[in-house]
């Protein structure tokens, strides 16, 4: 059993970029049997109808393999609705705070709303997951120039990860969160190093994609490099190293694709937009790659399922199976 739980299928007004019957297609493919799809889709999923209506579009022999994020904004009526469908409903897993601009309208900025939402979920005694992407967004730059795609790095530098996950933990904490903050698709050293300090009285969890694990910064000086602008950015080698040092320690949970297709046309012309298929990384990493660094069965087992069903709800997960 393998589980993918951070995908973004684009059915809806962007279905001509991935939809979710092709994305359990890849998975077929890639030996993944649980996906969890992300919120910010165009409409973006908020309520209950929002739900309802993207579970009808799940091909009738998936359903049983796909589970959902429910988006999360500041309005306490919105939040207070979302955190309930979270913690009852058998297809949503938890929450998703987009903290930093990304694809999608859903990004809460302001670091005063982001802290009331950890104040209306620990009202609500939450006790469910809050995936957060951490990109501050006063540290994000308006340098990018698709001529030079490095500039991408520049543009969303890894302070400003950094300084996002160390926000989270802190508003976390201060409202004394009683779920659990998941740091979506890390990116840098600095990161693993906060979230190993943070204390044991808040539970953390954090994730890797497979395109951090591989690449480097490098890609963007290759032909067609803006193929690779992802948010967060590809970043140094040594951020490289060090991300699959901590995903073999433990320090980092488990392995997530952050599958995010758009046409070559969208990537190598206006609108520039970032993201990267890395669903179709999967089996290669996780099979080939993992073993040649170190990784054993046991190990490999953990970072693709068991981390994953520990974190989240396993009734939620494998009544089906």
């Amino acid at each position: 059993m393998r589980i993918d739980p951070h995908v973004h299928c684009r059915d809806g007004s962007q279905n001509y970029k991935e939809t979710i019957a092709h994305v359990f297609k890849l998975c077929d493919k890639q030996g993944i049997n649980i996906i969890f799809d992300m919120p910010n889709t165009s409409p973006p999923i908020l309520t209950p109808q929002d739900v309802e209506k993207r579970l009808a579009l799940v091909p009738r022999k998936d359903k049983k393999r796909y589970r959902i994020f429910i988006g999360a904004t500041s309005d306490k009526k919105q939040l207070t609705r979302a955190s309930d469908m979270a913690q009852d409903s058998k297809s949503v897993v938890g929450l998703k705070l987009y903290a930093g601009r990304s694809v999608g309208n859903l990004a809460i900025t302001v670091e005063e709303k982001q802290r009331r939402i950890y104040e209306i979920l620990s009202a609500a005694n939450y006790k469910g997951v809050l995936a957060v992407h951490c990109e501050k967004d006063s540290l994000i730059k308006n340098i990018f120039d698709p001529d030079k795609p490095v500039t991408h790095c520049l543009s969303r530098p890894k302070e400003a990860e950094v300084e996002s996950i160390s926000d989270q933990i802190e508003f976390a904490q201060v409202a004394g969160f009683k779920g659990t903050l998941h740091i979506c698709h890390i990116s840098t050293a600095s990161s693993i190093d906060i979230i190993s300090r943070t204390p044991e009285n808040l539970k953390i969890t954090c994730g890797v994609t497979p395109h951090h694990l591989l690449w480097s910064s490098a890609r963007y000086h290759e032909p067609n490099g803006l193929l690779y602008r992802e948010n967060p950015p590809l970043r140094d080698t040594s951020d490289t190293i060090a991300l699959r040092k901590a995903l073999k320690s433990g320090i980092i949970n488990w392995i997530e694709t952050d599958h995010s297709p758009h046409p070559i046309s969208e990537k190598l012309y206006p609108p520039y937009l970032p993201g990267y298929p890395s669903l179709c990384l999967y089996r290669l990493l996780v099979e080939e790659i993992l073993p040649q660094w170190g990784f054993d069965d046991k190990l490999i087992e953990r970072v693709t399922y068991a981390n994953i069903v520990n974190t989240f709800d396993e009734r939620k997960l494998l009544n089906d199976y």
